[in-house]
C-alpha cells in the first residue's frame, strides 16, 4: 500500500464490510488510508480493519508484531517462545529471516500458547472444585459479580485506549504525525 493512494466508498464496499460505509462517510467520499484512520466517529476497530486490507505485507506484519509485543508486555512472565516469534517475524518482515525460521518460531509459540491454555484450564478446574460448597459458591458469585462489573468498566476503558494506541501507531507507520483525529 502506498499511503497516498486515494480510495473511494466503492473501494471500501469492495472489502465487503458488515455495514455500509456511508454510515460514517459521505457517498462521494474519497481519501487515503490516513484519512480513514482519522474518521474519529467510526469505531477504531473498523478503521483498522479497512486499512489493514490496504497495507502491504511488510507493514501489516510489523504492525502485528507491534501489537503482539504490547500484549506480551502485559504478561508477567511471557514464554520466551512467544517473544522469539516476535523477533523472528520482525526480522522476516525486514528480509533478515527465512520463511523456515518464521514457521519454526510460529510452531514453538503455538506450543507455548497451548501449554499455557492447558495450565489455565487445570487451574480453573482446581479452583472450581475447591469452591464447591453452595454457601461459598454463592458468596464467591456475588463477589465475582461485583468485581466483574468493576473489571468490565476498567476493561472497556483499557480496550478503548488500546484501539487508540493502534490507530496512533498505524499513523506513525504511515509517516503521519499523530494529531487529534479529525472528522471526515
Amino acid at each position: 500500500m502506498e499511503p497516498l493512494t486515494v480510495y473511494t466508498i466503492a473501494d471500501i464496499r469492495a472489502l465487503q464490510p458488515c455495514y455500509d460505509p456511508t454510515r460514517y462517510l459521505a457517498e462521494d467520499w474519497s481519501g487515503t488510508a490516513v484519512d480513514v484512520l482519522r474518521v474519529s466517529d467510526c469505531p477504531a476497530e473498523d478503521r483498522i480493519w479497512v486499512v489493514a486490507h490496504w497495507l502491504d505485507e511488510r507493514t501489516l506484519r510489523l504492525f502485528a508484531v507491534w501489537c503482539a509485543r504490547r500484549a506480551l508486555a502485559l504478561v508477567e512472565h511471557p514464554d520466551p517462545r512467544s517473544l522469539t516469534v516476535c523477533d523472528v517475524a520482525e526480522r522476516f518482515a525486514n528480509g533478515r529471516a527465512t520463511r523456515e525460521e518464521l514457521v519454526a518460531a510460529w510452531d514453538a509459540a503455538w506450543a507455548a500458547a497451548w501449554a499455557a491454555a492447558w495450565a489455565a484450564a487445570w487451574a480453573a478446574a482446581r479452583a472450581a472444585a475447591s469452591a464447591a460448597s453452595a454457601a461459598r459458591a454463592a458468596r464467591a458469585a456475588g463477589a465475582a459479580r461485583d468485581a466483574g462489573d468493576a473489571a468490565r468498566d476498567a476493561g472497556d476503558a483499557a480496550w478503548d485506549a488500546a484501539w487508540d494506541a493502534q490507530i496512533a501507531h498505524l499513523l506513525e507507520m504511515l509517516g503521519e504525525p499523530v494529531l487529534m483525529a479529525r472528522e471526515s
